[in-house]
């Protein structure tokens, strides 16, 4: 599933692609994905300029005169921008066609996405959003606030996109790996001293993963086609049964919230 540093890797080529581009057509290949796609972005678009790209949390936020379009990647989906004249893929869902002779298409094989819109700039899937993971309000402070009195996983807290936007799984393992955080461990039992690591730990493993251009497992790439390094580097994630590389034990994985969690019981404690 694409996470923070994947959908932050997608902004950053749109806006270098897409910003000032006028919308020439709107194209929507299909009703719905996991919401309905408004009928009416055709007529909303047309002769539209994009004045900036944004994220919040994992979804892309495209500005208009008329509105914000808001696009969610879902489990599989990616956005690439080319040229007009590509054939279309399978699974390439919707489309912006800019006068200048280039599109932005969203592709998502397992439907999962979204593209909604707002006229006003806000949108209920936004409004309980917690703090951004590499802004100033994410502090030494802010997590081990949060966790007084938590009884579930710590896994599962620095997960939860009301506490903190995008700590997606793969991140969530990387962190507290790097932290020597076992992931079984109640949130409420961690100390202040852990979380301020904890908290340089998620910010450091989300910036490096942002400068490989995310990781690619299966279905990501960035809007030029190119697939995320971060996998590269992975210390815990998907490395089941191989070599620690601190202590050299066996990387566990168990389930916890109906996800994978990979970790090193010798590290983490």
């Amino acid at each position: 599933m694409p996470e923070l540093p994947e959908v932050e890797t997608t902004k950053r080529g749109l806006k270098l692609l897409i910003v000032s581009q006028v919308v020439n057509q709107v194209v929507l290949y299909r009703d719905n994905l996991r919401w309905e796609i408004p009928k009416h972005l055709p007529t909303t678009l047309a002769n539209q300029a994009v004045n900036a790209v944004e994220r919040r949390g994992k979804y892309l936020l495209i500005k208009f005169n008329a509105g914000m379009l808001i696009i969610h990647l879902g489990m599989s989906g990616s956005v690439k921008v080319v040229d007009s004249t590509v054939p279309l893929k399978k699974h390439d869902h919707f489309e912006l066609v800019f006068t200048n002779g280039k599109c932005m298409r969203l592709n998502d094989p397992r439907r999962f996405g979204a593209v909604l819109f707002s006229m006003d700039n806000t949108h209920s899937l936004l409004d309980n959003l917690g703090v951004e993971p590499l802004e100033v309000l994410f502090d030494e402070q802010y997590l081990y606030g949060k966790s007084h009195k938590k009884q579930q996983n710590i896994k599962a807290f620095i997960m939860d996109s009301k506490v903190v936007v995008g700590v997606g799984n793969i991140y969530a393992c990387e962190s507290l790996y790097k932290a020597g955080i076992n992931p079984k461990r109640q949130a409420g039992s961690v100390s202040k001293k852990r979380y301020t690591h904890l908290t340089q730990c998620i910010k450091d493993i989300l910036t490096q993963a942002i400068k490989a251009g995310g990781t690619t497992l299966q279905d990501f790439s960035s809007v030029d086609g190119k697939p995320g390094y971060f996998a590269q580097t992975l210390s815990v994630y998907g490395r089941e049964n191989e070599n620690c590389t601190q202590c050299r034990s066996k990387i566990a994985r168990i389930i916890q919230n109906q996800r994978s969690t990979f970790y090193c019981p010798s590290c983490q404690t």
